[in-house]
């Protein structure tokens, strides 16, 4: 594994420690990042070739070869699992170089892991940033299918948990519509933030390759390219805006199952869920548990832990891109994993859940 040539391997004659090199890889996780990162690597190719840097026919072989890779990776389960690869970007060089030849290593022509990585990330949370939108607005239709249901139909309001004024079960179910509704706004306004092109910015200082960074942010689609490389490289607001929405969305979510897990208890017995999303007890067959819906309660401290992550690992980092943030994207894919799961089961509870009206009314 040690003996493997490094991208970065310019310099070095000794071998490293084994334990370090374990310790230093990502590929166990950052393959996720595959395809985005291919994504990159088309239109950086692409730009390469309008700058003069690769030749017409070296820029066909490398994107045929990228493309083949994509190809691969759909039909073989087996693909990243059996790599010893550092990363997703030497993991994605060193195919390329086995598929098309030494002609491989001209695409890394200037560009750095440094831009590469960070234009693969906001790629990679782009997409997933409007897949969590799709999962709010089937929520929000779950709310509001659920009002149109019970339109009429009473529940006690309450303040302090005691009760105070009649409400209609509508309006509590629009009450959770309209958080989500302002989570929506906020994924939209971190979606701006996202779609920034880094890639060009290289290691921290930009490239002497006369590169049309708009041209090549054109080709990805995104509306803008980042200012000063500096920054570029090591910009990871993105990163926690996006963790932050989805706090707040875990935190919306799990106030609703709270109300849910209280008002389907016995005592005050207003709500039943559905078979599909509750279990039961070992010892104690006469009980229905609202499992589904304490593990949305329990699962949003998963990502208020991953918001203090991000922060915590970035606040004290020197200027430009440093190793320490090799730690956000597990952060990053396990916000974006649990809070999916989240809006998808609550959804789910919602549109089984039945409403007991004589007992909320009484």
């Amino acid at each position: 594994m040690s003996k493997e040539k490094k991208l970065w391997g310019g310099r070095f004659t000794g071998e490293a420690d084994e334990n370090f090199v374990r310790f230093n890889q990502s590929f166990g996780f950052d393959w996720r990042l595959f395809t985005a990162d291919i994504r990159g690597c088309l239109a950086h190719c692409r730009g390469l070739c309008r700058a003069d840097v690769l030749t017409q026919d070296e820029a066909d072989k490398i994107q045929e070869g990228l493309k083949k890779m994509l190809e691969q990776a759909e039909k073989d389960k087996n693909f990243f699992t059996d790599s010893s690869a550092e990363d997703v970007h030497s993991f994605i060089e060193s195919q390329l170089v086995k598929s098309v030849g030494d002609v491989g290593r001209k695409l890394h022509t200037g560009r750095s892991r440094n831009d590469q990585v960070a234009t693969a990330l906001r790629l990679w949370l782009r997409e997933k940033t409007d897949e969590l939108a799709d999962d709010l607005l089937n929520t929000q239709k779950s709310l509001l299918d659920l009002a149109e249901k019970y339109q009429t139909s009473v529940l006690p309001g309450y303040t302090h948990l005691q009760r105070a004024q009649p409400v209609l079960f509508a309006h509590w179910c629009l009450a959770y519509f309209e958080m989500l509704k302002r989570d929506a706004a906020r994924l939209f306004e971190v979606r701006k933030h996202i779609n920034v092109l880094p890639l060009g910015a290289a290691a921290l200082a930009g490239t002497s390759y006369p590169i049309d960074r708009r041209a090549v942010a054109r080709d990805l689609d995104f509306e803008a390219i980042s200012e000063n490389s500096l920054d570029a490289v090591s910009d990871r607001d993105f990163a926690v805006e996006f963790v932050h929405a989805a706090a707040l969305i875990m935190t919306h979510l799990s106030r609703l199952a709270e109300d849910i897990i209280i008002y389907s208890t016995t005592e005050f017995g207003f709500f039943e869920l559905s078979d599909a999303v509750a279990t039961g007890s070992s010892l104690m067959p006469q009980k229905k548990n609202p499992d589904s819906m304490e593990l949305v309660r329990g699962k949003s401290a998963r990502v208020f832990g991953n918001l203090m992550t991000l922060l915590t690992m970035l606040k004290g980092l020197p200027t430009a891109y440093n190793k320490d943030m090799q730690e956000d994207k597990e952060a990053v894919f396990d916000t974006f994993d649990t809070t999916r799961d989240c809006l998808q089961i609550s959804a789910t509870v919602l549109q089984n859940i039945k409403v007991r009206e004589d007992a909320a009314r009484n």
